[in-house]
């Protein structure tokens, strides 16, 4: 094989569309564009735009309340932390946001780390995370270990 023998594979690459390029080109006079009108001509974008009519958007009310003090947490579940200890990415006996963080469970910190009582845990651990569910805390203490849960 040379240099000039080297080719994009079948289809790789689809040629544009040139239209208004005659009748014969199946995109001739009008460019696909239709007749007359605001889209036909150049340097028009009209989303949600009704022809003066008042659009979906301001016409459906505003429904619900986004909370602008919510907190956003990272997630870590019993299950998980359970098969980073047995493969050795945990220390057992210090579990904190770092090591996690280190560890690859959590990639972002974000408001803070919450624990969830998703699947069970046999360790004997100690974690300490920003916010854990109750079901965790029982799960954890009944293992024989504990959760420290500091502010973030």
């Amino acid at each position: 094989m040379k240099l000039n023998e080297i080719k994009d594979n079948e289809g790789a690459r689809k040629s544009r569309k040139r239209v208004a390029r005659g009748i014969g080109s199946g995109s001739g006079k009008t460019a696909g564009r239709g007749q007359k009108g605001q889209k036909s001509r150049s340097g028009v974008a009209v989303n949600g735009f009704e022809g003066g009519q008042m659009p979906i958007y301001r016409r459906l009310p505003k429904r619900g309340f986004k909370n602008p003090f919510a907190k956003v947490f990272a997630v870590v579940n019993l299950d998980t932390i359970q098969k980073a200890v047995d493969a050795g990415k945990l220390n057992a006996s210090d579990i904190t946001i770092d090591a996690l963080m280190s560890a690859g469970i959590v990639s972002k910190k974000l408001d803070g780390v919450r624990l969830l009582a998703r699947g069970a845990i046999t360790s004997n651990v100690t974690i300490s995370v920003n916010s854990a569910s109750k079901a965790a805390v029982a799960a954890v203490e009944k293992a024989g270990g504990k959760v420290n849960v500091v502010e973030a």
